[in-house]
């Protein structure tokens, strides 16, 4: 009886995760003034769950975020950033 559970239980949860992909996105932050900005922003950006990897670079203003889409989404990542005070919009379109 455990074993028909389980394996129905893994066939609901297939294909919900046969539509999950992993994201990347460019997040232009020009309020980043100073080389320890980055910091507050790399923090707000791994809170969100379904964040994998987080990349932000002062010089460009920019974070470079890879997530989940199953779990988060650009509007949460921007939301994030601009909850710790650093207002930010995608660059191009989501890959």
């Amino acid at each position: 009886m455990k074993k028909r559970v389980w394996f129905v239980i893994c066939m609901l949860a297939a294909p919900i995760s046969a539509f999950a992909a992993t994201r990347t996105v460019t997040l232009n932050v020009p309020s980043m003034t100073c080389p320890v900005c980055p910091i507050t922003v790399r923090k707000a950006l791994r809170e969100v769950p379904g964040v994998e990897k987080v990349d932000v670079s002062y010089a460009k203003r920019e974070a470079t975020v890879t997530y989940d889409d199953a779990r988060t989404n650009v509007a949460a990542l921007t939301k994030a950033t601009a909850d710790a005070g650093y207002p930010s919009k995608p660059e191009g379109k989501a890959k």
